[in-house]
């Protein structure tokens, strides 16, 4: 029997030497004659572990790691390909706490398969999703997203049946899928993992919005900054379209779709989707007044869907199990899971899909383990870098869009980044201004102007510079910044200067004293 090892080729696990543990397996099983392959698959986002080394045997896939190319040699002569013992086995991966808690959903064949095996999708359940959305037909099909309860997964969690609805009831003609790959917060992986690890799952879930609103174009706009995935998107879509499912008579029904990838430059802004439809356009990415929506007049004038990967990577798992199925998981009006990616300071740190309503105190203790220091947990932002500071004294609060709301916080893209007691707070409000003035498109003075005024005052108020006179400025300009906006980019960069404010006085020189704005 020929031996198979599986050896991720997800950025992160090639970061900390993959591609040379993959060759060292190559040559090593070359050496001893070994009839074999070596597997280059997803990452299971247990990022501690990688390289996460897999090998199948009679009983099951068997891993190892973290493995260093060194330790090759060490695992193929200890019995690594019979599943022996040796200090870096783990044994069923599947089986690994951090792992099995997990909900799957949207990464259930992450780390399973060959991501660019058109073969290994199909025998894992893929495009069932779309033979059933051809076989109920378009309203049926819109239908069944909108009774998921399915909501955008990055920003505010805007149901996505709606907006297929919207570009549905749109009078027929060209219309375009968007998929809004564009993923710049920080902390956040979960889309590069998608499109590294299951690009067939992006392919169908945007195959079957476009026969759900009758589009027959679509495009992936992916940042520059993930080359491994773009190049993951390009084979998948060229196999798909070899194969008959992207192009002219999608899985030899009578819809019509095609896509392409194309690639941002690296703005931040480009993540919202006015500019993004710019950007796509050729021209500078610039904010646009709302309305039109999209829905109505998006890429090139004509109705548009604009999702983000995960959104449209759940589809596949709606259509092929049913509404039901999703909507019976989760918290309140957050339905389904959510793939929450856990970084910074942080012992445990990689992906971890889960239905809404565990708690922000259960990923960080729990799941995380806490920081990787070994210090106390003195803040987590969750939602990018413009996303809230909790707490520990909010760390009750389920994962779930109304839930942070209330307490003024953003679950945005499902970002979780961790810091110690040794963070600065002051200084983490000022990133926040600094960050909005460098990635403003400009084009509002709200955010423009706010944001480089918002850093000076924060400069004064880190020096002691009359420090209540500006401490008030800071709080009026936020408040003006949250209200008059264009768009998220400088509506939300109140968000972390305020929790911080609220949540961690004694970092501006403030003790325990109440904000003037509660």
């Amino acid at each position: 029997m020929s031996v198979v090892i599986y050896v991720p080729c997800d950025a992160a696990a090639v970061a900390v030497g993959a591609d040379r543990v993959a060759k060292a397996f190559v040559d090593g099983l070359a050496r001893r004659g070994v009839e074999g392959r070596v597997v280059r698959n997803g990452s299971r986002g247990m990022v501690w572990l990688e390289p996460l080394v897999e090998v199948v045997t009679p009983a099951g896939r068997v891993g190892y790691g973290p493995v260093k190319p060194k330790d090759v040699e060490a695992l193929l002569d200890g019995g690594l390909l019979d599943g022996a013992g040796h200090d870096l086995r783990l044994g069923d991966v599947e089986k690994i706490p951090f792992f099995a808690k997990q909900e799957r959903f949207t990464f259930k064949r992450v780390g399973v398969t060959d991501p660019v095996s058109l073969d290994d999708y199909l025998a894992h359940g893929g495009y069932k999703g779309l033979e059933r959305a051809i076989a109920i037909g378009p309203a049926d099909t819109v239908e069944e997203v909108f009774n998921s309860g399915l909501r955008g997964r990055g920003g505010a969690g805007f149901p996505t049946g709606i907006k297929w609805r919207t570009v549905a009831a749109c009078a027929p003609g060209k219309k375009y899928v968007v998929c809004n790959a564009d993923e710049g917060d920080s902390g956040t992986f979960a889309d590069r993992m998608i499109m590294e690890g299951d690009p067939f799952q992006l392919i169908e879930g945007m195959t079957i919005a476009g026969v759900a609103v009758g589009a027959d174009m679509g495009y992936v706009y992916c940042r520059s900054e993930y080359p491994h995935a773009i190049a993951a998107m390009n084979k998948a879509i060229e196999a798909a379209r070899k194969a008959g499912y992207l192009g002219s008579r999608v899985a030899g029904s009578d819809y019509d779709f095609d896509m392409q990838v194309r690639v941002g430059a690296g703005a931040y802004v480009c993540g919202e989707e006015t500019s993004l439809l710019e950007s796509l356009e050729g021209r500078r990415g610039l904010v646009r007044a709302k309305p039109p929506l999209p829905a109505h007049k998006g890429l090139f004038g004509k109705p548009t869907v604009i999702n983000n990967v995960l959104s449209l990577a759940a589809v596949p798992f709606i259509m092929s199990e049913g509404a039901k199925a999703y909507a019976d998981v989760g918290f309140g009006r957050s339905r389904g899971t959510m793939p929450i990616q856990l970084a910074g300071n942080v012992k445990y740190g990689g992906l971890y899909e889960i239905a809404f309503g565990v708690t922000l105190g259960e990923l960080v203790e729990d799941v995380a383990g806490g920081t990787f220091t070994g210090r106390d947990v003195r803040a987590v932002q969750v939602g990018g870098p413009l996303g809230a500071y909790f707490p520990r004294s909010l760390f009750d609060t389920p994962f779930d869009y109304e839930a942070f709301a209330k307490r003024d916080g953003l679950i945005g893209h499902g970002g979780v980044v961790i810091f110690d007691d040794t963070v600065d707070m002051a200084k983490q409000a000022r990133f926040a201004m600094e960050f909005c003035s460098v990635e403003s498109c400009g084009k509002c003075t709200p955010c423009r102007i706010g944001s480089t005024r918002g850093v000076e005052v924060m400069d004064r108020i880190i020096a002691g510079v009359e420090r209540e006179k500006n401490l008030a400025i800071l709080e009026d300009l936020s408040h003006t910044m949250k209200l008059g906006s264009l768009c998220a980019l400088g509506g939300f960069t109140p968000y972390p200067v305020m929790s911080a404010l609220t949540h961690f006085p004694e970092d501006f020189g403030r003790g325990s004293m109440p904000l003037a704005a509660e």
